[in-house]
């Protein structure tokens, strides 16, 4: 059995450079690749494109790369809590391309796929259609998106194994799950990592075959976006 088990984070995102388009797994600061993250920051890359649900907060997620200007393009469907995006968008600094979530979601999938396209009705009579293909099916207008094209999708898992075999742990499992093998090469960030064979198949969430790098992260802070708590009664 082929293994995909790199040493660590360094290893796992050898090959990332300037100016490249990255995938990143996650929802607001749940589910995302805090370590490889981190490591984007370290190794200082820059132009980047990056392909996410949103950019974390201020301080932690990929906040941390716009702070250092190290993102040219986000690709999202919200600015979410960080009001660095905001600031950058707005004053022209980062170019930002807004999608509505579930397209941005499909136009992950369709890459996961090998799909090239696809039609779907959001965004018809918006500025999201603007100069993209339109056509009628049942009575309704739907517009054709393209799948994403993307050198790495980083993605992060509850458990995995040597294999690259995946398993996502409740809500965490959002865009991770779509994103892993929708890029030229997947690098999966794990909190456990088992041998290959340990893993029940039936509760595999995505296939070794889609995984090209994995590795065990440390030190998870696993921050919450927003706390709601009940009020004491």
């Amino acid at each position: 059995m082929i293994s995909r088990k790199v040493n660590n984070v360094k290893e796992a995102l050898e090959g990332i450079q300037d100016g490249q388009t990255i995938m990143l797994g996650g929802f607001g600061l749940c589910g995302i690749p805090e370590n490889s993250i981190a490591e984007l920051v370290n190794k200082n890359v820059a132009n980047l494109t990056c392909i996410s649900n949103n950019a974390g907060v201020d301080d932690f997620g990929l906040g941390l790369l716009l702070q250092k200007r190290q993102i040219k393009k986000m690709i999202s469907s919200y600015v979410g809590e960080n009001a660095e995006f905001e600031r950058q968008m707005l004053s022209g600094e980062l170019d930002v391309e807004l999608t509505p979530q579930g397209t941005l979601a499909e136009k992950c999938r369709a890459a996961q796929a090998g799909i090239p396209a696809f039609f779907t009705p959001a965004g018809f009579g918006t500025e999201v259609a603007e100069g993209k293909e339109t056509r009628e099916f049942n009575g309704k207008m739907h517009v054709m998106e393209l799948a994403y094209k993307a050198d790495f999708s980083i993605v992060k898992a509850w458990k995995g194994d040597e294999a690259g075999n995946l398993i996502f742990k409740g809500t965490a499992r959002n865009f991770n799950a779509c994103m892993a093998g929708a890029a030229k090469i997947t690098i999966a960030e794990v909190e456990e990592l088992v041998p290959a064979g340990t893993l029940n198949p039936n509760e595999i969430h995505i296939p070794g075959i889609m995984v090209n790098r994995i590795f065990q992260g440390e030190k998870f802070e696993k921050r919450i976006e927003q706390r709601t708590v009940r009020q004491r009664s």
